[in-house]
């Protein structure tokens, strides 16, 4: 299976400059191969590209912009559905691949399975939910600790108003 990744060569916009390099240097990154299909030299690959978006993902206008991704024929989306699924961690998936064992979608998926297979729970699957419920706790025996603590020095501040309050009641007879 190979990525085709449509892009302009020579845009005039910053803008989709910048988007075709966000999909690109994220595709080497993970180090998954593709093609580069270049809209703007090659009128067959544009053709191609515009036939193959989908009605409903085309704007209205009805031309779509580069960059678009696809799996070999398959129409796996523009730049802002990979930003979120970059975004979901949700890539591999996106672009209809299998992720490399070890990968954050690869440990997703897995848990997913073991929650359809019966043989896991929500609560044990994911290393970070069983940090985020450890930091929950702490943080409310940290908050509990405070409400202690503000309680004992409310309680040694009135000590100390009455104290003051009954020498200057005391020094108040002296004086009159």
């Amino acid at each position: 299976m190979v990525i085709k990744v449509f892009l302009a060569s020579s845009s005039g916009s910053t803008a989709i400059k910048k988007k075709q390099q966000d999909v690109v240097g994220f595709l080497e990154a993970l180090k998954i191969d593709y093609a580069q299909l270049d809209i703007a030299s090659n009128e067959d690959n544009r053709m191609w590209m515009r036939e193959n978006v989908p009605g409903e993902k085309k704007p209205t206008n009805g031309i779509p912009l580069p960059p678009q991704i696809f799996n070999e024929e398959m129409y796996c989306g523009d730049y802002d559905t990979f930003f979120e699924a970059k975004e979901d961690n949700s890539v591999y998936e996106f672009l209809g691949l299998t992720p490399p064992p070890g990968s954050k979608e690869a440990q997703q998926a897995e848990n997913v399975q073991k929650l359809h297979n019966g043989s896991g729970t929500e609560e044990h699957l994911d290393d970070d939910t069983t940090r985020n419920v450890a930091e929950e706790e702490e943080q409310e025996e940290g908050e509990e600790d405070r409400v202690r603590l503000k309680s004992i020095f409310f309680c040694h501040l009135r000590s100390n108003f009455n104290n003051i309050g009954f020498s200057l009641y005391i020094l108040q007879e002296d004086l009159c």
